[in-house]
């Protein structure tokens, strides 16, 4: 990119509040997985991605970030308390994605989980874009995950969505039967970072997961999680078909498209 490109589409992301998101290295993932290089258009789809946030034209009592997706001003209350309680650029790619291709995907009635939803944001969008959606993650992050699914859904979905806790490799059988399991997608935002779950992360990708469901799942590659991130991938691999549908070397993220091949269990 030409440094003065590089400089409008910088003043563009500060303006919106997205700088952090460049303060990353793009690295590059496990070489088994192909990888796209159109760097056209990795900033056209980036600069696309940024126009989706705005913030409040003025100070509300409850602090507020917005986002337009699916014809609707999404806001999302974050707490900067709880890593999983902040919008990520991961899931802003996934949100894209899901709009864009969510007539071709068939999405409307099709059943979604979300693990590791966070603020909520993904299972919003997926929620307005008439899926049954669940919507999980951990106990602690359940009542704001709650409010900002309520808030923006109630009267807007053809299916209202669902809130559930989920702690990756826990009571999976108890609380997620796989005698009930028919999710068509699973959904997945930044999982894969530098916590000690990544074993309990791959054993419920693999317990959710069934001979046709698909996983989509956001992942920004961070330069001091190298190892851990290859770790993962590595294993991961082992037990699933990974396809890359972006590859956004400017955010540091890869969005890729994953079928099961053999069950973890066997």
């Amino acid at each position: 990119m030409k440094n003065n490109d590089k400089q409008a589409l910088m003043s563009v992301m500060t303006a919106v509040g997205m700088e952090r998101i460049l303060s990353t290295e793009h690295l590059c993932p496990p070489q088994t997985c192909e990888v796209q290089k159109d760097h056209n258009k990795d900033e056209w789809i980036a600069s696309k991605i940024m126009e989706r946030r705005f913030v409040p034209s003025h100070l509300t009592s409850v602090a507020w970030e917005g986002f337009n997706f699916v014809g609707h001003e999404i806001k999302i209350v974050e707490s900067t308390d709880l890593f999983g309680a902040t919008v990520w650029p991961s899931a802003l790619v996934l949100c894209y994605f899901l709009e864009n291709h969510g007539k071709q995907l068939g999405l409307e009635d099709k059943h979604i989980i979300e693990i590791g939803s966070g603020t909520g944001l993904v299972s919003i969008v997926a929620s307005l874009l008439g899926a049954k959606v669940i919507a999980t993650d951990l106990q602690d992050l359940i009542g704001n995950l709650q409010f900002n699914v309520v808030r923006n859904t109630k009267l807007k979905c053809k299916h209202s969505p669902q809130v559930k806790e989920l702690t990756w490799g826990s009571n999976l059988e108890e609380k997620f039967p796989k005698s009930s399991l028919n999710y068509d997608y699973i959904l997945a935002a930044d999982v894969v970072y530098n916590h000690p779950y990544l074993n309990e992360l791959l054993v419920t990708f693999d317990h959710l997961c069934r001979e046709k469901t698909t996983i989509l799942w956001a992942m920004r590659f961070r330069k001091e999680n190298t190892l851990l991130q290859n770790t993962f991938f590595n294993n991961f691999q082992k037990h699933f078909d990974m396809e890359v549908i972006y590859d956004l070397p400017s955010l540091s993220i890869i969005l890729y498209k994953a079928r099961r091949r053999c069950n973890l269990t066997k």
